[in-house]
């Protein structure tokens, strides 16, 4: 366990510097800050004073060392457009994408999971192409098409659901559901395909010869046994989640990092976009390794180190 960490915080440590220098190259490939801040008619001296406060004037290298120092520290200075520390304004967007993506997940599990099980149990039926076409659908929809679909049917049509904001545990379920129905189809697809696998095993027939329940059998040993590749595939799916936050919060107009990040580029507000990113870097390298940990706890067989 103790190699396994050692070795999991370097890549992240890598992980983490590489994210920050792309980040760093694309800030100053993206114009000048000052032109920005201040007004057209600004002076020159004004430019200069302004560029000596954000350390504009440094040489590129010990800007781009000032910017790792401060990535290291958590000093990101302060939001341009907010006037507030941006990591704090991150961090209190944080919960409400955590939310929306937890959501997300248990939707896309209590749907996908017994409909992958139904799906192996009945191969071939008609439950196994109608859950092939469910995945291929959730598949082959892009997320804010999906998303715009569901406002037109359930906020414009029914009138039963409100289309954006966040008030109320009713704001929740239109924008979870379209950024878990995306994952519901991959993940629908890995729980059938590891339970045909593990079904077709000889102690799956054992056990079934010894009389045990088929509800046993299939949920205690097989689901048991199917569940790693399952729990990989969830943590794979964060990325796409983290990506697909992005637009589901600018189309429901959800106050999380994703809507924060999308208008921090439109502003140029560079330390929230530095702040978004490396939060968004953290969450997913750690949500990664937890899922490692969970497989080998799920599977003895898997080791860590």
């Amino acid at each position: 366990m103790l190699t396994y960490l050692i070795r999991r915080t370097l890549l992240v440590s890598v992980t983490i510097w590489g994210v920050m220098t792309i980040l760093f190259g694309l800030q100053h490939l993206s114009g000048d800050p000052t032109l920005l801040l201040l007004s057209s008619d600004a002076t020159e001296d004004a430019r200069r004073t302004l560029a000596n406060q954000l350390g504009l004037d440094q040489p590129l290298a010990a800007q781009y060392a000032a910017f790792l120092w401060n990535t290291l520290t958590g000093d990101l200075g302060l939001s341009w457009k907010y006037h507030q520390p941006a990591l704090r304004i991150v961090l209190e967007a944080l919960p409400a994408t955590a939310l929306l993506t937890s959501a997300a997940i248990a939707l896309g599990l209590a749907v996908a999971v017994p409909l992958g099980i139904l799906a192996a149990v009945y191969r071939n039926s008609w439950i196994d192409t109608l859950a092939s076409f469910i995945a291929v659908l959730g598949q082959s929809m892009p997320v804010y098409w999906s998303g715009l679909l569901l406002i037109l049917l359930f906020s414009t049509t029914l009138r039963w659901l409100p289309s954006m904001g966040s008030d109320g545990a009713v704001a929740l379920v239109l924008p979870a559901a379209t950024l878990g129905l995306n994952i519901m189809a991959r993940i629908e697809r890995i729980t059938r395909a590891s339970m045909l696998e593990v079904l077709g095993q000889d102690f799956v027939r054992t056990l079934r010869s010894k009389g045990l329940s088929e509800r046993s059998v299939l949920f205690r040993h097989g689901l048991r046994n199917a569940s790693v590749p399952i729990v990989s595939m969830v943590g794979l799916q964060l990325s796409a989640l983290l990506g697909g936050a992005v637009l589901i919060e600018t189309v429901f107009a959800w106050p999380g990092v994703g809507r924060l990040a999308v208008n921090a580029v439109y502003a140029r507000d560079f330390p929230l976009v530095h702040a978004a990113a490396l939060v968004v870097t953290l969450t997913f390298c750690l949500v990664n390794m937890l899922v490692d940990v969970l497989c080998a706890s799920l599977n003895p067989q898997i080791r860590l180190d």
